[in-house]
């Protein structure tokens, strides 16, 4: 029995607190042989602790998918994107390096691509994915959007990005404020920005 069609993942930054259920979590999976497939990543370590969980966001149109030149990585019918087949797999990490979202990791014991596949153990069979069910924060939800809606009115849920010129459709959602304005980020351009509390004018040329 698969999940029903009106239930959607939801990431919502703001209420992680770095406990790491989730990572323990995911390694729980079958798909995943005891290797997890989630981690945290903080916001900024020199001035808070606030962490967020980094999944894979499972576009559209996969950018690891498209670079994969063994065709390793398969998109279900359901928009799930999968874990690179071992049998096609040339650990040539193609896929690592063309994330928007950073998510794929190379494997080295196995000279494989393993990546969040959304528990797709249990989620094919009506199950909730491992790191939705035990977030105590409810940073990671698993459920229908209105459900959602309900619980975060402060809150909405977005599934679009853009990164330059490329603008990318997820299945996963992210929650973002209300009051706050749509933001466009041009992830080349930040690399030259100054950390917060910095000035790098005089040093970005040296």
């Amino acid at each position: 029995m698969p999940v029903p069609e009106n239930h959607e993942f939801f990431i919502d930054p703001g209420r992680c607190i770095g406990c790491q259920a989730c990572v323990h979590a995911c390694s729980e999976c079958d798909t995943h042989r005891g290797h997890s497939m989630i981690h945290l990543d903080f916001v900024d370590r020199a001035l808070t602790t606030q962490t967020v969980p980094v999944i894979c966001m499972h576009c559209d149109s996969p950018t690891c998918a498209e670079v994969c030149p063994a065709d390793a990585i398969k998109r279900s019918e359901d928009g799930v994107v999968q874990t690179a087949r071992k049998p096609r797999c040339i650990a040539c990490n193609n896929c690592v390096l063309a994330c928007p979202f950073g998510v794929p990791k190379m494997k080295a014991d196995f000279e494989l691509m393993m990546k969040c596949d959304m528990c797709y153990d249990r989620t094919s069979v009506g199950k909730k994915p491992m790191c939705a069910t035990v977030c105590p924060s409810g940073a990671l939800y698993f459920g229908t959007r209105d459900q959602i809606e309900s619980l975060r009115r402060a809150a909405t849920p977005i599934n679009q990005f853009r990164f330059g010129e490329q603008l990318i459709h997820t299945k996963v959602h992210m929650m973002v404020p209300k009051s706050r304005g749509r933001e466009i980020v041009d992830v080349a351009a930040a690399l030259f920005e100054a950390p917060v509390g910095q000035d790098m004018s005089l040093n970005i040329l040296q």
